[in-house]
C-alpha cells in the first residue's frame, strides 16, 4: 500500500488526544506473570534481537523439531527464510507432543452452540479425529503440497479440518464461512483447491446459514473446477437443514471416517513448507493470498500466544475471533494448541439472544482469559453497565484486544466495567501479514496506556519514519515500518510475488510498510492512529479518522462512532460522522451541536464535523469491523458496488440510506 502523496502523519496526529493515564500491572498478577518486570522484558526483547539463535531456539524448545535448523535466517529482501535445515509437522507440536502427557486427557477445545449445547474435545479426541480426518483425505488422493479449502463455521471440527491438512502437508485456505458463493469462487480459482471441507449450516441469530448451498453455487461455475471433491460435515442434520448430494463429489464427513482403514502418520515438511494461505478480501481488486509456512508461523503463534497471554495450566482462554480470520488461526488454534492450552468457542452472534451471552458465558465456563475487539466492547458499552453486572465475572484474570485502535473510554469501560479494575489488558497491534502479534504490553511487565498498543514484541524492530524513510521523535507521527523480518512474517502473495514486493517493501527503501500511521512516546509506546489511507485532507489539515473517533467516543453519550469523508467543492473533503448513543441520551440538534463543539475542543475547529449522523447501529462484519467503506457510499449517496457478503445486518445499511440527516 502506497502512502498518498504530500500525507505527513505528523501533520495528522498533531492534535492527536493526550492521554496520560497509566494502569500499573496489579501486584499479585506481576508476582506470578512469565515476565515480571519491564527490565526483565527489556533484557528478553534485546536477546532476541541480538542473538535470535539463542532466544528462538530456547523459546521453541517445546515444539517438535524432527531435524534442527542448522542457519536461523536467511534475508533477501522481499524474501525470508527462517530455521533453515529444520523438519516438522505442525500438527505435532499441537497434538502429538502432548498425548504423553496429563494434557492428553485435559480439554483441548470447550465448544457451546447459540442454542446452548455444549461439547468437550479431549488432545486425546481432537488428536484421534485429526487422524482420521488426515487419513481420509490421503485417500482421496490429497497429497503434500495440495490446497484445501474450508468454508465451515465456528464448531471444533473446522480446527480439525486446519490440522488434518497441516498433518499431511495439505495447505488450507480457510474461507470466512461469511463470503458469499462468488469470494468463495474466486478463493478456489486463486489456490486451485482440489477438495472443499464444508458443513450443511451453521447457527447465527437463530438462523441456519446454509453452507453447503453455498457451496454447491461456488462450484457451479467453471472457474472452481479444480475442486472435485467435497466433505461435508453433518452439524444440524437433514430434518432442521436439507443439502443436495452430488453424487460422486459429495462426501459425508461421518462416512469418509468410517471408511479408513490405516493410521496417518504426520508428513515431515522442511520448514519453509507451505502451512497455508489466508485471503484479505478489499472493496476492489483480486483478493490477496497471504502464504504462511510451517517452522516460522508456528514459532510465532507458539511463542506469543504464551507470552502475550502469559498462559497457566488452569485457564479457559477464549478468542472471540472467527477462525476465517488470521486470529483464528493464530489465536484459536495454532497458538493455544501448541501450548496445551484450554480453548473455549462459542458459534454465534454475541448478542443472542440477548446482549447478556458473552457475560453469561464467561461466568458459565469461568473463562480467565477474553481476548475480543474493540467493536464488540464498544457495541456492549453502549448497552450499558446493567448487562454485564448480572453475571459473575470474577472467574477473569486477563483481558485482551485485537483488530484495530481502541479508543480510551472503551477501554476504561472494558477495564473497569468487565475487568473490575483487577485485570490487565493487552491491547495487540498485529496484521495477517505478520502472523502474530507484534506490539502489545506484556502482563506484569510494564504500564498499560489506554489507547496504545504497546512495546515490541520478541524480534519485532519497528519504527515511526517519513516518506523518505528517516526517523522521527518522540510523539511525532509518521509511518509505521518494521525494519527487520521475524519468524512469522508472511513469504510472498500466492501466485503473485511482484504484488507482495509491490504492497509491502515499494513504499519505504529496505522496511516492510504496515500501512499505518502512529507515534512513539517518550516510554518507548507504539500508538497507532490507524491506516494511512484513513487520513483525510480537510481544507489542508490533515485529519486522522481514528483520532476524530477517539474525540467522539470520549463524550459520555457516545458509544460508538465512524468518521469518513466525502467529496466536497469548498473543501474538498467533508467529514462526515456516524454516531450511535449510549441509552439514556437522544439524538437531537442540541446533542449534535455538543458533540460538534467537542471535536472542536479535543481536537481543533477545523475537525469539528460537517454532518454528524445518528444510527441505531452502524454496518459491520460478522467479526465486529465497522464497514466505513460502506458508510462513505452512504455520505456520499451513491450505491455501494465493493463486496458486501460479510456484512452482519443489511437491515442496518438500508435504514441509513433511508434516514434523512
Amino acid at each position: 500500500m502506497l502512502a498518498p502523496q504530500g500525507v505527513t502523519m505528523s501533520d495528522a496526529i498533531e492534535s492527536l488526544l493526550k492521554e496520560n493515564r497509566r494502569f500499573e500491572p496489579p501486584a499479585e498478577f506481576a508476582k506470578e506473570a512469565r515476565v515480571t518486570s519491564r527490565e526483565a522484558y527489556e533484557a528478553l526483547y534485546r536477546e532476541s534481537v541480538d542473538d535470535p539463535d539463542t532466544f528462538w531456539r530456547r523459546e521453541s524448545e517445546a515444539l517438535v523439531f524432527r531435524t534442527p535448523w542448522t542457519k536461523t535466517l536467511e534475508w533477501n529482501l522481499p524474501h525470508a527464510r527462517w530455521f533453515l535445515g529444520a523438519t516438522l509437522n505442525v500438527s505435532e507440536s499441537c497434538l502429538d507432543r502432548h498425548l504423553s502427557t496429563p494434557v492428553a486427557n485435559k480439554t483441548a477445545l470447550l465448544w457451546e452452540g447459540e442454542n446452548g449445547d455444549t461439547r468437550k474435545l479431549t488432545y486425546a479426541e481432537l488428536h484421534r479425529q485429526t487422524v482420521l480426518l488426515a487419513s481420509a483425505l490421503k485417500q482421496l488422493g490429497i497429497e503434500k503440497g495440495d490446497r484445501v479449502a474450508i468454508y465451515m463455521g465456528m464448531i471444533p471440527e473446522v480446527a480439525v479440518a486446519m490440522l488434518a491438512c497441516a498433518r499431511i502437508g495439505a495447505v488450507h485456505t480457510v474461507v470466512f464461512g461469511g463470503f458469499s458463493a462468488d469470494a468463495l469462487r474466486d478463493r478456489i480459482q486463486d489456490s486451485q483447491a482440489k477438495l472443499v471441507i464444508t458443513q450443511d449450516g451453521a447457527s447465527r441469530r437463530g438462523q441456519i446459514v446454509p453452507l453447503k448451498n453455498t457451496v454447491d453455487r461456488a462450484l457451479e461455475q467453471p472457474e472452481a473446477k479444480s475442486a472435485t471433491k467435497t466433505i461435508v460435515f453433518r452439524h444440524f442434520g437433514s430434518e432442521r437443514c436439507t443439502v443436495d448430494m452430488k453424487e460422486g463429489r459429495d462426501l459425508w464427513w461421518d462416512d469418509v471416517l468410517a471408511s479408513v482403514t490405516t493410521e496417518c502418520a504426520p508428513e515431515v515438511v522442511d520448514a519453509e513448507h507451505p502451512l497455508f494461505i489466508l485471503y484479505t478480501s478489499g472493496s476492489t481488486g483480486k483478493p490477496k493470498g497471504v502464504l504462511h509456512t510451517s517452522a516460522g508461523y508456528l514459532v510465532g503463534a507458539h511463542v506469543t500466544t504464551k507470552y502475550v497471554f502469559d498462559l497457566r495450566d488452569s485457564d479457559i482462554y477464549w478468542c472471540t475471533a472467527d477462525v476465517g480470520w488470521v486470529t483464528g488461526h493464530s489465536y484459536l488454534v495454532y497458538g493455544p494448541l501448541s501450548n496445551g492450552a484450554t480453548c473455549f468457542m462459542y458459534e454465534g452472534a454475541p448478542n443472542y439472544p440477548d446482549w447478556g451471552r458473552f457475560w453469561s458465558m464467561v461466568e458459565r465456563h469461568k473463562i480467565t482469559i477474553l481476548y475480543t475487539a474493540p467493536t464488540a466492547i464498544r457495541a456492549c458499552m453502549r448497552q450499558g453497565d446493567a448487562w454485564p453486572a448480572k453475571h459473575d465475572l470474577s472467574s477473569l484474570r486477563l483481558l485482551g484486544t485485537v483488530g484495530e485502535p481502541i479508543n480510551p473510554e472503551a477501554w476504561i469501560w472494558y477495564h473497569h466495567t468487565i475487568g473490575r479494575g483487577r485485570c490487565p489488558i493487552v491491547d495487540t497491534w498485529w496484521q495477517t501479514e505478520t502472523g502474530s502479534i507484534m506490539l502489545t504490553t506484556l502482563p506484569g511487565a510494564a504500564a498499560s496506556k489506554p489507547g496504545s498498543t504497546g512495546l515490541p514484541l520478541f524480534g519485532v524492530v519497528l519504527d515511526v519514519v517519513t516518506p523518505k524513510g528517516e526517523a522521527v521523535g518522540p510523539n511525532e507521527g509518521g509511518l509505521l515500518v518494521l525494519r527487520k523480518p521475524w519468524p512469522s512474517m508472511a513469504r510472498t502473495l500466492w501466485g503473485d510475488d511482484e504484488r507482495f514486493r509491490q504492497s509491502y517493501f515499494n513504499t519505504i527503501e529496505g522496511c516492510y510498510f504496515t500501512g499505518d500511521g502512529a507515534r512513539r512516546d517518550e516510554d518507548g509506546y507504539m500508538w497507532v492512529v490507524g491506516r494511512i489511507d484513513d487520513v483525510l485532507n480537510v481544507a489542508g489539515h490533515r485529519i486522522g479518522t481514528a483520532e476524530l473517533e477517539s474525540a467522539l467516543v470520549s463524550h459520555p453519550a457516545v458509544a460508538e462512532a465512524a468518521a469518513v469523508g466525502r467529496p466536497d467543492d469548498l473543501k474538498g473533503t467533508a467529514l462526515v460522522v456516524f454516531v450511535s448513543l449510549r441509552p439514556g441520551f437522544s439524538a437531537d440538534q442540541a446533542l449534535r451541536d455538543q458533540l460538534g463543539e467537542h471535536v472542536a475542543k479535543e481536537i481543533g475547529r477545523f475537525a469539528r464535523p460537517d454532518v454528524i449522523r445518528f444510527a441505531d447501529s452502524l454496518p459491520k462484519t460478522r467479526s465486529g469491523k465497522i464497514m466505513r467503506r460502506l458508510l462513505k457510499d452512504v455520505a456520499a449517496g451513491r450505491e455501494s458496488t465493493g463486496d458486501t457478503s460479510t456484512l452482519e445486518d443489511f437491515g442496518v445499511l438500508a435504514k441509513l440510506r433511508q434516514d434523512e440527516d
